[in-house]
């Protein structure tokens, strides 16, 4: 059975502006990833009557409708309340939830009194499953009626993560009739409009498994999705599609199941034992930041040097004077000789170089926003990519950054560069 669910997230803070709907993002990849089709999102503020008619139009369209938000302890939490009145369910006190509570509380606030309005959370409605919550106070459930499954989760972003994962995502496996398996390909180097064009047909034709496009900042992914009685089953139906993709678009994909670019730069390096240095200009120390934000990238990463200013490319980076005022900073002369120069200063095997145009306005030689040399420097070579990457600072600096990772995955792995 193919099910759709709706997002119904609980909170007037969402509506003001104050706080980003994080949760909903999550929860929809989460759910895409089982094969359950997400059609809405709805958001709504802390009052009953408001919520009781999101949940009167979402039940009528919907199989699975999940709730985050409203569970906590205060007068305006009637997430549950509220839902079990429209499914005429009572609320029971459970026990064990008000004993998780006080455990809780005695953990997190050793001797400070526990308010009794935080038992508020132990009332569930009656019969539901009770998800435990091991990274805060208020239990989440999930119960069915009238042939809906309602799932009611915490709103804190990192208690939601947790639940869905750990409790959430076992009980909806158990509603299926076989097993969904996805695999996800990553890829730099086409656009959207491009990928899709060449995979329309395909797409069309596909039942069992399907292949769905997803556009991200800078790159793109594949992701195909198989349904079978067993994983084995699954992953044996996504094997040939997988190959049939890579032969499509070869080296434009960077991995499969992975996080980001990153990561796999990361890995390779560690794998071969090199070390990796980067000179930033227009850049700023994102490139630093996306490799020290990764466990175990000591390992790898020996340092960076942020050389927004000339005079830094020149007394720190080596680069000769004679060819910033030939050609200027934003140029492929000056992005290959602050690579050299990171690689000669860092002591590295490899370093990136980032030189551009960030915006809003051109640099006082007339380039324009969005030109940025990118460089990698090894030891026998070094090579610069030229790229333009449209207004907006912000996406510039971000995509940029992407390009110089993408030059590190394609050294050391073999691929043109």
């Amino acid at each position: 059975m193919s099910y759709t669910a709706e997002l119904i997230a609980v909170g007037t803070e969402l509506l003001l502006g104050n706080i980003a709907n994080t949760d909903a993002q999550m929860l929809s990849q989460g759910l895409s990833a089982l094969g359950i089709n997400v059609y809405y999102h709805t958001v709504v503020g802390d009052n009953p009557q408001r919520l009781r008619d999101a949940v009167e139009i979402a039940r009528k369209r919907a199989d699975i409708l999940i709730t985050t938000g409203g569970l906590g302890p205060t007068c305006d939490d009637l997430t549950k309340q509220t839902l079990a009145q429209v499914f005429g369910l009572p609320l029971v006190f459970d026990e064990a939830s008000a004993g998780y509570i006080r455990e809780y509380f005695a953990r997190l606030h050793p001797g400070r009194p526990m308010t009794e309005n935080n038992l508020q959370q132990a009332m569930l409605p009656k019969g539901c499953t009770i998800f435990r919550n091991d990274w805060g106070t208020a239990p989440g459930c999930a119960f069915e009626a009238e042939g809906v499954r309602v799932i009611m989760l915490p709103g804190p972003p990192r208690e939601c993560r947790a639940m869905f994962q750990h409790r959430v995502l076992p009980y909806l496996r158990e509603l299926g009739d076989g097993t969904i398996v996805s695999r996800t390909l990553k890829l730099f180097g086409i656009g959207e409009s491009a990928m899709e064009d060449k995979l329309r047909d395909r797409m069309n034709a596909m039942t069992n498994p399907t292949l769905a496009p997803y556009a991200k900042e800078g790159e793109c992914e594949l992701r195909i999705t198989a349904k079978a009685p067993t994983q084995a089953e699954a992953e044996a139906l996504i094997a040939p599609v997988e190959a049939d993709l890579r032969g499509l678009f070869g080296d434009l994909i960077y991995g499969a199941d992975v996080p980001d670019m990153e990561t796999v730069v990361l890995r390779l390096m560690r794998e071969r034992g090199l070390t990796l240095g980067c000179a930033e200009s227009c850049t700023g120390g994102l490139i630093a930041k996306r490799f020290t934000d990764l466990p175990g990238a000591s390992a790898v990463f020996r340092g960076g040097v942020v050389s927004y200013a000339s005079e830094v490319k020149r007394d720190v980076l080596g680069v000769p004077q004679a060819l910033l005022d030939q050609y200027g900073a934003v140029s492929p002369q000056v992005a290959r000789a602050m690579a050299q120069g990171a690689r000669r200063a860092l002591g590295s095997d490899l370093a990136v170089a980032t030189t551009g145009v960030a915006g809003p306005d051109p640099d006082d030689r007339g380039n324009p926003v969005g030109l940025v040399y990118v460089a990698l420097a090894g030891e026998d070579a070094c090579h610069v990519r030229e790229v333009h990457l449209g207004q907006g600072r912000e996406m510039v600096r971000r995509r940029a950054a992407l390009h110089a990772m993408d030059l590190l995955r394609r050294q050391l792995t073999g691929c043109p560069l």
